[in-house]
């Protein structure tokens, strides 16, 4: 005898499990967009942000200064790589938890997909980006000590230096400005990204849900990429706070609130926005990176773990 179903019942959302195959495919796609055009866009576009007087070519002439080629992957070994093989495993685990929890309270997949993207943001800054990000500031902004001629240390000898003095917070500094834009980046990047899609199916006249090519899921995630640079100001609030330039007309003890104030008493509202081109420029690299190449790298770790990949990308 089958089951009954009645009418206006709801329907116990399913979770859905996190395998080992997703989180590798996230990993790899993750560190082959930094490693690539990634760590460049990320280089520029935090030297935009912590000289506010640059334009973007001045910016690429002052990197180029800092090390030629090699002056575009400051930070890359081993702060961006620790973020990017970590990163997509923390907001894949937390961001499939908390939409399966908004879903059991009677959210829509819409306002589910965005509740996960806020919720896995946050863990993501606090977990592994709030240290990676400042520790590739730190790197990016330092290395204008070597410009002047003097050795800086290295990479683990500034880390240590840094915890030494202030702790588990110096180490952290910023994370508070990294937490907003990670929640406000990927809750605005997953709703741009689904409109995006609801309009391209109903110019190309597909029905509700119907599948998207590859070229019309890159334009649609690239454009919720692009746009999602709205929240540009926090982005220069959090590479103020964790950037070594000194700057005698810098408060102490900067918290998101005062470095706001500060930039805007020094560079107006055009000083928020610095780096915005970069920024726009890396997010769609990342569309590209995780779209277009997402089947050929599916395939990939099919072969290699024997495990049939179930991440949407």
């Amino acid at each position: 005898m089958s089951a009954t179903v009645v009418p206006g019942a709801s329907i116990k959302p399913e979770k859905k499990p996190v395998k080992f195959s997703n989180l590798l495919l996230g990993a790899g796609l993750n560190l082959f967009e930094v490693t690539t055009l990634g760590q460049p866009l990320e280089v520029v576009k935090t030297t935009m942000a912590a000289n506010r007087g640059d334009s973007f070519a001045g910016a690429l002439t002052r990197v180029w200064g800092r090390g030629g080629v090699l002056g575009y992957y400051q930070g890359l070994i081993p702060w961006a790589w620790i973020e990017a093989s970590t990163k997509g495993a923390v907001l894949l685990f937390v961001a499939s938890e908390a939409e399966y929890y908004a879903k059991s309270f009677g959210a829509s997949d819409f306002t589910g997909g965005i509740s996960g993207g806020i919720v896995g943001g946050v863990a993501q800054a606090y977990a592994t980006m709030g240290f990676c990000t400042c520790m590739k500031t730190v790197e990016i902004t330092r290395h204008k000590v070597a410009a002047a001629g003097v050795k800086p240390p290295g990479t683990f000898a500034t880390f240590m230096d840094i915890y030494r003095k202030e702790g588990i917070r110096g180490i952290n500094k910023g994370v508070n400005a990294v937490a907003i834009r990670q929640m406000t980046n990927w809750g605005s990047r997953f709703g741009l990204s689904r409109l995006a899609e609801q309009g391209i199916r109903k110019a190309t006249g597909k029905e509700e849900g119907g599948r998207l090519s590859a070229l019309e899921k890159i334009v649609a995630s690239g454009l919720g990429g692009g746009l999602s640079a709205w929240n540009q100001p926090i982005e220069v609030i959090r590479v103020e706070m964790q950037s070594k330039t000194e700057d005698p007309k810098r408060p102490k003890n900067l918290t998101v609130g005062k470095t706001f104030r500060y930039i805007l008493a020094n560079n107006g509202v055009k000083g928020l926005y610095r780096g915005v081109t970069p920024r726009i420029g890396l997010g769609v690299w990342q569309t590209i990176c995780m779209v277009g190449m997402g089947d050929l790298a599916k395939e990939a770790v099919e072969k290699l773990t024997g495990d049939k990949v179930t991440a949407k990308h």
